[in-house]
């Protein structure tokens, strides 16, 4: 058995293919947006400012990429529709692939890429809150990109021998011809209409040789760790687990446990910062700057997180004298996601779902739009322009602050002091993210939101569940640069963890003990030279072989 290519270099986006008893299975396919920061941002407004941006050329003037490439505040920017980086799709015939497994909505958002352009024939499994909150992220993000669309596409800048002159960022960018622009609707509706919804610990079989079940994984709505297990091997895949008591079902540890390999992504990008502390800071900075008469914006996700920022709110704001502020959510897909983490009680955690049956609403969001204390819009268009009032709270997408409704809060609002932008979302690094509104006035928090597993709470579950191997990006095997003394930020285990990074490839340490085989009686019967007596059943090279039992 392999953990065969490695297709994702980003450990919270992971995209892994596992090659198990004559199946090939894909484990996940998040997509790395992370690119994007190398763009331009997409204005819903014309805006003179980033219409009047210099092109750049190179010092020496022998490259000029000024209709590509623009200078802002020391940054060079690509001047085009943004691209994504995609997971590796170049080491594998993807139409080999079986079946993929997602483990959470975040974790999904390149499936168009893989089931419409690869021969990809197979099966998706995931739970119905993962499709149905994945298919709204998916949605927004496609309504982002189309609303806006940019004739023009910059292609010169990637030839090998540009970029390596290119300054910053765009210098050390890594496979940029792969980049893609944003899939269209009908591709996202062909992907998932592929998709077989899965309740936890329901167990699919594939092919008569491997089970597969999903476990609750405590991280989102519907997130899930998977087991995939024959009948003598079993291997465990944990993947954006939270043990943190929050809004979805706690994580099911006691499952993983006997496992002969444990495949380990997704744990929390900020592993020094703590998410209580964080809400808290959240909190007393928005208080202030309303206060003082600004206005307060929130890029994020239009599900996950923003459910506790808003269920935090509804107990700050009345002790915080807060009862007058508006607070909007702007999103293609606010009214949907809304709804549906108010619909999905079978897969929350138990105070909430005991709510449901009083009952009342699981989330308190539902009682700050009945009392016109939370408003949500599609767009900056239509009802919005004219019931908007400041100082507000907005929250609206998208994190990176590169297309969305944040593009023209952030024009609007970025020339005053009073007002404040609090980044809660850690995909994104929040400077890079500035970069091209710089010079900015408006002053900037942040507030780094992620409940996954950091290393103290993996080393101690993998203790208690207690895997014979473990499998691992290699950034986990290492503290991070800018922290090397802090052996505490990494993996430490006996044996040691098997690292991964992107294009490779690797052998899991996993000796086959036992093996099931079903014979038919005539078979058995036809293969026996001497009467009376059974055949001796022998394995060579992969191959089963009848030797005579005399």
């Amino acid at each position: 058995m392999k953990l065969t290519y490695c297709l994702s270099g980003h450990p919270t986006l992971p995209c892994n293919v596992l090659k198990f008893k004559s199946t090939t299975i894909m484990l996940d396919c998040g997509l790395d947006t992370t690119s994007v920061l190398n763009f331009l941002p997409l204005p819903l407004v014309h805006s003179p400012r980033l219409s009047k941006l210099p092109g750049w050329v190179s010092k020496d003037g022998t490259i000029n990429l000024e209709k590509e490439l623009k200078e802002c505040a020391g940054r060079v920017f690509v001047d085009s529709q943004p691209e994504f980086c995609l997971p590796e799709v170049e080491l594998l015939d993807l139409s080999t692939i079986d079946v993929i497994l997602i483990s959470n909505y975040h974790c999904m958002m390149a499936l168009p890429y893989i089931t419409e352009h690869t021969g990809f024939t197979g099966t998706v499994y995931a739970t119905e809150p993962t499709l149905q909150i994945g298919r709204l992220l998916m949605e927004e993000l496609v309504n982002f990109m189309e609303r806006v669309p940019k004739a023009q596409s910059a292609t010169c800048w990637k030839n090998k021998e540009i970029q390596r002159l290119l300054p910053g960022s765009l210098k050390d960018a890594v496979d940029v011809w792969t980049w893609k622009r944003c899939y269209s609707l009908q591709e996202v509706n062909s992907a998932l209409s592929k998709v077989q919804l899965v309740g936890y610990s329901q167990k699919v079989e594939l092919f008569g040789a491997v089970q597969v079940s999903p476990l609750s994984s405590g991280y989102s709505l519907g997130s899930s760790n998977w087991i995939i297990q024959s009948h003598h091997e079993k291997v465990s895949y944990v993947s954006g687990s939270s043990l943190l008591t929050t809004h979805p079902q706690p994580m099911d540890q006691s499952s993983l446990k006997n496992s002969d390999v444990l495949i380990l992504t997704g744990l929390t990008q900020i592993p020094t910062a703590n998410p209580d502390g964080m809400l808290g800071e959240f909190c007393s900075n928005l208080a202030m700057t309303i206060r003082a008469g600004g206005n307060v914006l929130v890029p994020c996700y239009s599900s996950g997180v923003i459910y506790d920022l808003l269920e935090c709110l509804y107990q700050f704001i009345e002790s915080a004298n807060l009862g007058t502020t508006p607070f909007y959510f702007i999103s293609p897909v606010a009214n949907s996601s809304l709804e549906f983490s108010q619909i999905f009680a079978e897969w929350l955690c138990h105070n909430k779902q005991t709510k449901v049956y009083l009952p009342e609403p699981p989330f308190p969001h539902a009682e700050l739009i009945q009392t016109n204390k939370l408003k949500h819009y599609p767009s900056i268009h239509g009802d919005f322009s004219s019931e908007f009032r400041q100082p507000c709270v907005v929250f609206t997408g998208h994190p990176s602050l590169r297309f969305g409704d944040v593009v023209h809060f952030m024009e609007l609002w970025g020339k005053s002091s009073l007002n404040t932008i609090i980044f809660t979302e850690p995909d994104f690094s929040y400077l890079d993210a500035l970069a091209p509104y710089q010079p900015l006035s408006m002053k900037c928090v942040y507030c780094p939101i992620d409940t996954r597993l950091n290393f103290h709470q993996v080393s101690k579950l993998l203790k208690e569940v207690q895997p014979l191997h473990v499998v691992c990006p290699e950034q986990y095997t290492q503290p991070p640069v800018s922290q090397s003394h802090r052996s505490d930020l990494m993996l430490e285990l006996q044996p040691p963890p098997m690292p991964y990074r992107r294009c490779s490839v690797l052998n899991l340490p996993f000796r086959r003990r036992y093996e099931r085989v079903y014979i038919l009686p005539e078979v058995l019967l036809s293969s026996c030279g001497c009467p009376g007596r059974l055949p001796v059943l022998s394995y060579k090279q992969s191959q089963y072989f009848f030797g005579d039992g005399c």
